[in-house]
């Protein structure tokens, strides 16, 4: 060994000093002298030799030294927190240079288990308990609290398989497999497997992943940069005993995560400390570069193992790290694992014990050839030697075994030895655990993490004391987390047949829900027909014929042209709200002053005392209204009040109001659409079009009314039963049927509807009902609006369903999402394909190749919703190619439009005069 110096310790870092075993005091207070030492160079030799030996107090502080190496402060873990996170973040962003120290692995697992799972599975595990290999049958009974055990086969894997050619490997592990099943009386038709290949791969989907590197003592060759699922496939094929699809790639680290009991909550961390160390958690989709994905969640295998910071993991280096790492099978690479995994533990030990016997401390000086010979301790003597009850006598016993001569002292030296070498592994294992939940709280955005991390390996099931040491470090590093810490049930084995059934839980799934959502996904056909209907209706309605398009004419024969000038009153029906506007019309522009006033249901549903009203809309109800001239009914309201004198010019509803609105900023502006609570367009049509008018010249505005369209059955083949379902509960059964496929008022009637299908169907929130979701309009139609949101991460989502009582996982949230888009792209598509109608409509009239035309939109629906805008204006683009549309945002079309019918009217009433 080199020379080393230690400084001595400060009051700060002597309170990390090492425990004895059994929770004694500090190591260092057994000592006969501490302060600052040096450690002096003597030569050793080999045998037993009495010559130099130092005295007991020399003894007392080369045991010391050794063992302050091992000491790692409160200041350097939480350097290795800072950098290990660093590293983190720069993989999971794609940065490639400088290369991060860990490789952050997608798993393309999705989700964690809900309890529900159920099924046979074929488990295949490699590489997790070293040179074995171990099939399991495991059945899930889809019961929460209930489990078979699982049956098991382990096998030895041959020294020369381990080094061997990869084909080699392979096929012994399809050999296995078949003398496995074939012992099993169970049906084994049509079996799914679950691969646990626990070393460091890339994976490219749940069931391609190539490897990287080999670890734990493999090195076969024509393996390292080759999918190793394809090649266990090969393997099966070729053994052709069996039809068995593998159907998920797995480490054991994600399969500790997934074998956790669900608790309280899903577990979204899983930790391993076996043969070697890894973690992996759940982050979110949108933060992991190389997926592409800006929705939901996925395992990531941190490789932890890997990490490589010499700035902050050199002073923590041993002599005998150093010593370890040039005789291990792979120099200079997974150094941190070397600190921390069970198949170096043992190791570190021995190299300590050599260097104390051969410094003369331990055994009388005396080696043996076995103490001297790599790997001759192993974890399992460690986990013995260190038991503070019985480990004095397994001391004596392993010792002796190894051919030395334990004397009286030398089995607690051995023990301090085993608890530095464990205490040092712990801490460091923690600091990297405080970097992922730091991680986490970050990720996710809150100010207390409460995390489940399962745990897993026999690092922890045969040392309680790793686990003590780790819970109470991390809360030293991460006091801001509350960590459970849960062990995994056969994370190898039962965990990775739980990714397998969570797979073909979610195919399963998925296949209901496309086959609900499918009658929403309209193709170009559907919607080409649905503008053909439109256009014949059109076409029936202008002619007086029977038709779901009435076609009113509005009396409106001009759009503004910027001359007009005046103060206008305006009164604003329709909604939930009532609005009185004064709008002075000046040179300058329009200048508005208005008043708000709220529409108690009483009124809206009470007697109605205000062209003549055909039929009420949007929840109103009004008595003795329906057929009566609404003008008339207003100047007699006005008079009632005998509080002004007012000339009442004009009737607009608001999609007129709103294409007026427009037409004062874009003469261009023929169209008007609204898309809120309800919805209806106009447009500008050629008078001699106009059946129920006189005259062959000029043009007029005519109300659509095309929330009726499809009253007559022409969209029945479009209607789902959640169609149905919402007419069926609405005040005008039979009525509106487009409107109500595409208002503001029904899209969250309808996608409330297909959550309680999915829900009976057991795809959504477990199977479970809740009372919140049966209750009618709980699900509120700005909901598909927030959802959709591209600014609102999955959590935020996920708050804003269980304030609907909702509870949910992430599986939850994504299906609830892709529902409300089907319903919202529905609507948007509909609505494109009636503009799509009226446009070229337009266009034919006036013989035009090409029309530009613009469209004055309203709505809180059509504004509100992040995608609506653009999949009305694609589907438009797509259905009415010859024409270049422009949509307008309506500013106030309801009121501000009224007063501009009003002043256009005005105007034309002048000329006439003139």
């Amino acid at each position: 060994m080199p020379h080393i110096e230690r400084e001595e310790l400060t009051p700060e870092e002597s309170d990390q000093l090492l425990l004895l075993p059994g929770g004694h005091p500090p190591l260092w207070n057994h000592m006969d002298s501490i302060g600052s030492v040096r450690l002096r160079q003597r030569e050793g030799a080999p045998g037993c030799s009495q010559e130099g030996l130092p005295c007991p107090s020399d003894s007392s502080e080369l045991v010391l030294e050794c063992l302050q190496q091992f000491k790692v402060t409160e200041t350097q873990l939480r350097q290795i927190q800072a950098s290990l996170l660093g590293s983190m973040e720069q993989a999971l962003g794609g940065q490639a240079s400088p290369a991060p120290a860990v490789q952050m692995l997608p798993t393309y697992v999705g989700s964690t288990p809900h309890g529900t799972e159920q099924g046979n599975f074929v488990v295949l595990e490699l590489g997790a308990t070293g040179a074995s290999l171990r099939v399991l049958w495991v059945t899930l009974l889809g019961i929460e609290g209930h489990r078979m055990e699982p049956r098991s086969q382990e096998f030895v894997i041959p020294p020369e398989v381990m080094l061997g050619p990869g084909q080699q490997l392979f096929d012994f592990a399809a050999h296995c497999l078949s003398e496995f099943l074939d012992a099993l009386p169970m049906d084994k038709e049509r079996l799914q497997l679950g691969f646990n290949f626990s070393f460091p791969c890339h994976q490219t989907g749940l069931d391609r992943s190539t490897l990287i590197s080999w670890t734990k003592g493999f090195r076969c060759s024509g393996v390292e940069g080759h999918d190793v699922v394809q090649l266990l496939r090969d393997a099966i094929k070729r053994q052709g005993a069996y039809s068995i699809d593998v159907v998920a790639v797995v480490n054991d680290t994600v399969g500790t995560m997934m074998g956790c009991e669900p608790g309280v909550g899903p577990c979204e961390v899983g930790l391993v400390v076996d043969t070697g160390t890894n973690a992996c958690y759940m982050e979110e989709a949108r933060h992991v570069a190389v997926l592409d994905e800006d929705r939901g969640r996925v395992c990531i295998s941190v490789e932890w193992g890997s990490f490589s910071d010499d700035g902050v993991l050199g002073p923590v280096l041993t002599t005998f790290d150093h010593a370890l790492d040039r005789e291990s099978l792979n120099p200079g690479a997974q150094r941190f694992e070397k600190m921390i995994g069970g198949l170096y533990l043992g190791e570190l030990v021995r190299l300590v014990l050599a260097h104390l016997a051969q410094r003369g401390v331990l055994f009388g000086g005396c080696t043996s050839p076995a103490l001297l010979s790599r790997g001759s301790i192993l974890l399992e003597h460690v986990a013995e030697m260190k038991d503070p009850l019985a480990g004095a006598a397994r001391v004596h016993a392993i010792l002796r075994d190894l051919g030395l001569s334990v004397g009286a002292s030398d089995a607690e030296l051995v023990q301090y030895v085993c608890a530095a070498v464990f205490t040092r592994a712990a801490r460091l294992c923690a600091a990297a655990l405080a970097a992922v939940l730091a991680r986490l709280q970050h990720s996710r955005e809150q100010q207390v993490l409460q995390i489940a991390v399962a745990t897993g390996g026999r690092v922890f099931e045969r040392h309680p004391s790793f686990l003590s040491i780790l819970q109470e470090t991390v809360m030293l590093l991460a006091p801001e987390c509350d960590v459970s810490f849960i062990p995994s049930v056969d994370g190898g084995g039962r965990g990775v047949a739980m990714v397998t059934a969570v797979a073909a839980r979610l195919a399963a799934h998925r296949h209901l829900l496309e086959e609900t959502l499918a009658p929403f996904r309209l193709d170009h056909e559907q919607l080409a027909a649905v503008r053909a209907q439109m256009r014949e209706a059109m076409v029936k309605g202008l002619r007086g014929e029977a038709s779901s398009l009435r076609m009113l004419p509005t009396y409106v024969r001009a759009t503004p042209d910027g001359t007009e000038r005046g103060d206008f009153l305006a009164l604003d029906l329709g909604g939930t709200n009532f609005r009185v506007l004064l709008v002075r019309v000046t040179a300058g522009g329009v200048k508005i002053t208005s008043q708000v006033y709220s529409i108690p249901e009483y009124v809206a549903q009470g007697s109605g005392q205000q062209g003549i009203l055909l039929n009420w809309t949007k929840g109103f109800n009004a008595s003795d209204c329906e057929g009566q001239d609404i003008v008339c009914l207003l100047r007699e309201a006005i008079g009632r009040r005998q509080a002004v004198e007012l000339n009442v010019v004009a009737i607009v509803n608001d999609t007129v109001g709103t294409m007026m609105s427009c037409g004062y900023e874009d003469p261009r502006c023929e169209v008007g659409l609204i898309v809120g609570t309800g919805t209806n367009a106009c447009y500008m049509e050629e008078l001699q079009n106009v059946a129920a008018v006189p005259g062959d010249s000029g043009h007029m505005c005519i109300n659509m009314e095309w929330g009726a369209f499809g009253d007559d059955g022409s969209l029945d083949l479009l209607r789902t039963c959640f169609d149905a379902n919402v007419d069926q509960a609405s005040i005008n059964p039979g009525k509106q049927s487009f409107e109500k496929m595409i208002s503001g008022m029904y899209l969250g009637e309808i996608v409330r509807h297909i959550l309680l299908h999915l829900t009976s169907l057991g795809v959504l929130f477990r199977g479970q009902q809740t009372q919140r979701l049966q209750t009618r309009d709980i699900f509120k139609t700005k909901f598909l609006s927030e959802i959709e949101s591209d600014s609102l991460a999955l959590r935020q989502v996920r708050t804003i369903l269980e304030d609907l009582g909702l509870s949910l996982t992430s599986d939850d949230t994504l299906m609830v999402l892709e529902v409300c888009q089907a319903v919202s792209q529905r609507a948007a598509q509909l609505c494109g394909a009636g503009v799509a109608a009226v446009v070229e409509k337009i266009r034919e009239n006036r013989g035009l190749e090409e029309l530009t035309v613009s469209v004055g939109v309203d709505g809180t629906l059509y504004k509100l919703h992040p995608h609506f805008s653009g999949l009305v204006a694609a589907t438009v683009r797509e259905l009415a190619p010859r024409c270049v549309v422009t949509f307008l945002q309506s500013e106030d079309g309801s009121g501000k439009g009224a007063a501009l019918v009003t002043a256009v009217a005005c105007r034309l009433a002048q000329m006439a005069h003139v």
